[in-house]
């Protein structure tokens, strides 16, 4: 299926998720998370969930990397080049939400790319080789091309895998795992 087709399809199966199923799933989630052997590293970026998107609310892994006394970064989006600036997360760390709905650091300590050792993707969907679509910017193709090799990409989704995405380019990143609230999936 296309990446559009895609688009479209997952967009409407989140709608018709609720409020305490997406918490339900988003802890799913978060506890199959914790069957990966990535915790002993030190910095993980975390994205900060869309609700209006009905994005996974990431709070539950947020709360399983800081009792775990990890480094969290997370971004604040460059519309005018769909890059992301990587922002280190702290009590001091005041978050907005900008126009298009995403909670953002205003300002704080920027952590390069080089540094990040586990990146937990957004994604709409994914498919049995590890290929994925987001919203289409370009935005984690980006910041994935700029980090380690051996940075660990894990895509978190509501949902289960299709057989194939089509129209993938090579500035598409793989991921190295993907979790769903039944299952997580590894690609070589």
């Amino acid at each position: 299926m296309s990446k559009k087709d895609l688009r479209k399809k997952y967009k409407e199966l989140r709608d018709q998720l609720g409020a305490d199923e997406i918490n339900d799933l988003s802890m799913d989630i978060a506890n199959n998370l914790l069957k990966l052997s990535i915790w002993e590293k030190s910095f993980y970026h975390n994205f900060l969930s869309i609700q209006s998107q009905k994005e996974i609310n990431t709070e539950f892994i947020l709360h399983i990397l800081l009792g775990k006394d990890k480094n969290v970064v997370v971004s604040k989006s460059n519309f005018d080049n769909n890059t992301l600036e990587h922002i280190l997360l702290t009590d001091a760390t005041v978050l907005k939400v900008n126009s298009w709905g995403i909670p953002e650091p205003i300002d704080g300590i920027p952590i390069p790319e080089s540094k990040i050792e586990v990146v937990f993707v957004p994604l709409l969907a994914f498919d049995q080789k590890g290929n994925r679509v987001g919203y289409g910017k370009g935005f984690y193709d980006k910041f994935l091309a700029k980090c380690n090799p051996d940075t660990i990409k894990i895509g978190l989704s509501f949902f289960s895998p299709e057989k194939e995405i089509s129209g993938i380019l090579p500035a598409d990143i793989r991921l190295n795992y993907c979790v769903t609230p039944l299952n997580v999936y590894t690609f070589n």
